[in-house]
C-alpha cells in the first residue's frame, strides 16, 4: 500500500536565493511535485531532483495561472497520490500569501501538512534598502498592512484614521497600484505630507529600485518614474536612515544584468561571485558534459596508465569526467602509479586537488598551448609518454607543441560538449524579452553554442548596449570569428580574473556617465 503523502508549505524568502531557509532547501531536494508562486526566484527550482513535476501557479495579481480553489484541490490531489509536495510561496507564507486559507484546505482532507516560514519581504525589502524597520532614535514599534485587500468586500477593513495616527513604522504590501489612494487616505486622516516614504521595488534582488519622496510627492514620482510592482511601500522617520545606511546598492555590479552561460552544474561558481557582487545573474547553460562518442581509446589509456609519464588537464571538465571512469576501472587512487600532473588554471587543479592530487606543472598564463614550456621547464618532453585528456573537440595546438618538442602524445577525449537548450529557469526568455547588460564566455564551445541559439549579430541588433565577456583567449579567438572583439578579456584567465575585469568596465562606464540625484 501507498504511504499518504504530504505537503510542505515553504516560504521561499523575498527574491535572493540565499535567503531560502536551510529546512526549505532541504525539503526542496527531496521534493517530488513543486508548486510556485510567479515571485519565486526560479533559480531555487534548480533544488528540486531532476525529476520531479515542477508546476507554475502564477498568483500574482491578475495573473492567475491557477485559481486559488483550483490550486487548492491540486496539492489535496498530488498528495493523496502519495507524493512528496512542496508549495513553495515566495516571502513567508502566512503573509499575506493565503498560507493559511491552503493550510485549511489540506486539513479538512485530512492531508499532512507542515508550515515552513520564510523571510518576508516586509523586513528584507527594507534592510536591502538601507532602511531599518524600528530604531531607538524613531520608532520602536513597525506595523504591516496590505494594500490589496478582498475584492469582493465592498469596504476596506484598514482603519486609515488610526494608521495615520500610528507613530511606529508603517509597511504596505502589494501598495503600489492603489498608491494615490492609500497617500489621499493617511493625509486627510492627519497624517503629515512631510512623512518620509520609500518604494522598494524587487527587493533583494539584483533589480532592486528604491525610490525615496514624502507622502505629499511620492505618488506623483512613482508615476513619473513608472514605478511598478512588486513592491513594499516604507512610511516613517526611519527611510531618513537610508542616506546613511544603504549597503547593497553600492556594490561594485549592483544594477547590472548579467548573463552565465557555463554548464548548468559549473554556474553556480561563477554566479555566487556576481551575486555577491551585486549583479543580476541570467543563467543560461549553452553546454552539457555528456561522454565522448567513442570510449574505446580512454578504455584503452586506462588499462595501460604505468605506461605514460604526465598526464594533462585542460579543464576542470576533463578531471570529473576521467575520475568517472577511473573509478570504474580502479577502487583505488594509488593505481595511477608516479604519474605527473599537468593543469590549466587554478580551476583545473582545484579540481585535482578534490582528489588529494598535486599538480606538477601549470603554466602561468592559463591557455593549453604554454602547458609544453611548463612540462619543458622541469625536464626535457623528448621521449616523454604524455596522456593528453580533454574534450572530443579541442584545438591541436597544444598536442603540436608537444610533439615539436619530442613528446610522445595520446590525445583523447573523455567528454564532449552539446548544446544545452532546455530553459529550465526562465532566463533564455527573459534575455529575449529585456536584454542584458553583459554576456560571459568561459569556452569557445559557450560561444559557440550561445551563437547558435541566440545569434550574437542579432542580439547585439535588438540591444545594442549587451557587451560581452571572455575568460581568455582561445575564448575570444571564438568571439573573433564571428566578427566580435570581447570588451573585457580576463587577465588572469580565470573566473576571479573575469569577474575583476567586469567590476573595472563598470567602474569605468560609471565615471564617464552624467551624474543623476540618488534615491
Amino acid at each position: 500500500m501507498k504511504s499518504s503523502g504530504i505537503v510542505y508549505l515553504v516560504g521561499a524568502g523575498p527574491g535572493d536565493a540565499g535567503l531560502l531557509t536551510v529546512r526549505g532547501a532541504e525539503l526542496l531536494g527531496r521534493a517530488e511535485v513543486v508548486v510556485y508562486d510567479a515571485l519565486v526566484n526560479p533559480d531555487l527550482l534548480r533544488r528540486a531532483p531532476a525529476g520531479a513535476e515542477v508546476i507554475y501557479a502564477g498568483k500574482r495579481s491578475r495573473d492567475h495561472a491557477l485559481p486559488q480553489e483550483d490550486l487548492n484541490q491540486l496539492l489535496v490531489a498530488k498528495a493523496k497520490e502519495g507524493r512528496t509536495v512542496v508549495r513553495l510561496k515566495g516571502g513567508d507564507p502566512y503573509v499575506f500569501g493565503r498560507g493559511g486559507e491552503e493550510a485549511q484546505e489540506l486539513r479538512e482532507a485530512g492531508v499532512a501538512f507542515e508550515v515552513v516560514p520564510g523571510i518576508s519581504s516586509v523586513v528584507a525589502a527594507p534592510a536591502y534598502a538601507g532602511i531599518p524597520l524600528t530604531h531607538r532614535d524613531f520608532c520602536s514599534s513597525f506595523h504591516v498592512f496590505t494594500g490589496h485587500e478582498d475584492p469582493t468586500r465592498p469596504e476596506s477593513r484598514l482603519d486609515w484614521a488610526q494608521i495615520a495616527r500610528l507613530n511606529g513604522t508603517r509597511v504596505i504590501l502589494m501598495g503600489i497600484e492603489r498608491l494615490p489612494q492609500i497617500v489621499r487616505e493617511l493625509k486627510q486622516h492627519g497624517a503629515p505630507g512631510e512623512t518620509p516614504v520609500a518604494l522598494v521595488r524587487w527587493g533583494t534582488t539584483g533589480r532592486q529600485q528604491t525610490l525615496v519622496g514624502t507622502l505629499e510627492s511620492i505618488a506623483g514620482q512613482a508615476e513619473q518614474a513608472e514605478f511598478a510592482a512588486p513592491a513594499v511601500v516604507v512610511i516613517g522617520g526611519v527611510v531618513g536612515l537610508r542616506r546613511e545606511l544603504d549597503w547593497f546598492e553600492h556594490r561594485p555590479l549592483f544594477g547590472q544584468r548579467i548573463v552565465v552561460t557555463r554548464t548548468r552544474d559549473q554556474a553556480s561558481q561563477l554566479s555566487r561571485q556576481l551575486l555577491e557582487r551585486g549583479a543580476e545573474v541570467l543563467e543560461i547553460p549553452t553546454i552539457k558534459i555528456v561522454p565522448p562518442d567513442q570510449l574505446g581509446p580512454l578504455i584503452e589509456c586506462l588499462t595501460g596508465l604505468g605506461e605514460y609519464d604526465w598526464i594533462i588537464f585542460t579543464s576542470p571538465n576533463g578531471v570529473t569526467s576521467f575520475f568517472e571512469y577511473f573509478f570504474k576501472a580502479y577502487d583505488d587512487v594509488r593505481a595511477l602509479g608516479m604519474l605527473r600532473f599537468a593543469a590549466v588554471g587554478p580551476a583545473t587543479a582545484a579540481k585535482l586537488k578534490e582528489y588529494h592530487l598535486r599538480v606538477d606543472a601549470m603554466p602561468e598564463e592559463y591557455v593549453a598551448r604554454k602547458v609544453a614550456s611548463a612540462i619543458s621547464a622541469q625536464e626535457t618532453v623528448e621521449n616523454l609518454r604524455i596522456l593528453c585528456l580533454r574534450a572530443q573537440v579541442a584545438s591541436p595546438e597544444l598536442v603540436r607543441e608537444l610533439e615539436d618538442l619530442g613528446g610522445i602524445v595520446d590525445d583523447v577525449a573523455c567528454y564532449q560538449t552539446v548544446p544545452e537548450t532546455e530553459d529550465l529557469n526562465g532566463a533564455a526568455a527573459r534575455l529575449r524579452e529585456t536584454g542584458a547588460d553583459w554576456v560571459t564566455f568561459t569556452s569557445a564551445s559557450t560561444v559557440e553554442n550561445f551563437h547558435a541559439r541566440f545569434d550574437l549579430k542579432a542580439l547585439r541588433t535588438q540591444w545594442p548596449e549587451i557587451r560581452f565577456a571572455s575568460i581568455g583567449p582561445e575564448t575570444s579567438k571564438a568571439l573573433a570569428a564571428l566578427g566580435f572583439t570581447p570588451d573585457v578579456e580576463a587577465r588572469p584567465h580565470n573566473l576571479e580574473g573575469l569577474v575583476k575585469g567586469l567590476e573595472t568596465a563598470v567602474r569605468k562606464a560609471a565615471k564617464k556617465a552624467p551624474k543623476s540625484e540618488s534615491q
